[in-house]
């Protein structure tokens, strides 16, 4: 059969986390960087058929491409070594250590943010053909989506911080889910289908996404948007890549490693108990009975 149990995909998850923590610099960089760029261009794919066909939806429905490359791949997101490393943590894996954990994810993050900014100076220097022209329609329209979701947050003060922070938390519930519902199947197209609906889902609500927002950003910046870089971090990566942590954390990995694999025993119902209560005194009454005999 080409589905798993969650018992079994659970441990899969435990087990990839182990895998992460060993894996060498050189890899984990490597592949970091892949995820970040192939990302990077999914998101300006997707900018770029929304503004040109009017349709958002259809922007989010052919998003999720990049996403799938990028697992098909075996490249790391952020997103998914946040969700995944800290269950081989929690489940005593030797040799990995709370260290250990946050050295992941320093690499993943310094990995996507080069891959991601790679990508950005490409789309920029290729729309302005070395920036001797106007960007044009899709320029001004990242250029607007990154002031709004920077300078926009920042004019509501704590509020719009933590409205940043919930948007990342229920981004990384979507694509944490995205990529544990990969490994609930064996096939390459039941893999696409479990990743497709939950990072469509996300995108399209316009959830925080940290990896997409070091491309979208940096960018914008580039592109003329009207903000500067300590306002993208603080008005916007930062809360963001916190609320990814819980999302991905809190709302996916730690529920499922609880009741899957780490769960607790069985209740025993009164009925339950009285039928084996009946069950044990007819039998020692059939056997005081043979014994008569």
């Amino acid at each position: 059969m080409s589905y798993l149990d969650p018992s079994e995909f659970v441990t899969k998850m435990v087990d990839q986390g182990e895998s992460k923590v060993y894996m060498s610099t050189k890899d984990t960089l490597i592949r970091a960087f892949m995820a970040g760029a192939l990302l990077a261009l999914a998101a300006v794919f997707a900018v770029t058929v929304a503004t040109t066909t009017g349709s958002p939806l259809l922007g989010a429905v052919l998003f999720p491409v990049g996403f799938i490359m990028l697992y098909l791949m075996k490249f790391d997101l952020l997103t998914g070594v946040f969700t995944l490393v800290p269950l081989a943590l929690i489940d005593g894996r030797p040799g990995v250590t709370l260290g250990q954990v946050l050295r992941n994810w320093g690499l993943v993050f310094i990995g996507n943010f080069a891959g991601a900014l790679t990508v950005a100076f490409m789309m920029s220097y290729i729309l302005t053909y070395g920036y001797t022209v106007d960007g044009g329609e899709i320029a001004t329209k990242v250029g607007h989506i990154g002031e709004a979701r920077t300078l926009g947050y920042k004019s509501h003060g704590l509020e719009g911080w933590i409205t940043i922070f919930i948007r990342g938390m229920l981004c990384n519930w979507m694509v944490s889910m995205g990529v544990v519902g990969a490994m609930i199947s064996t096939s390459a197209s039941g893999k696409m289908m479990a990743m497709w609906m939950p990072i469509m889902l996300f995108f399209f609500m316009g959830f925080e996404h940290s990896i997409v927002n070091m491309f979208l950003f940096p960018f914008s910046m580039i592109m003329g948007g009207g903000f500067t870089f300590v306002d993208y971090m603080v008005w916007n990566e930062l809360p963001t890549v916190l609320g990814n942590l819980v999302g991905g954390f809190v709302l996916v990995g730690l529920p499922l490693y609880f009741t899957h694999v780490r769960t607790s025993p069985e209740r025993i119902l009164k009925s339950h108990k009285a039928q084996m209560s009946d069950g044990r005194t007819e039998s020692s009454a059939e056997h005081t009975l043979a014994a008569r005999v």
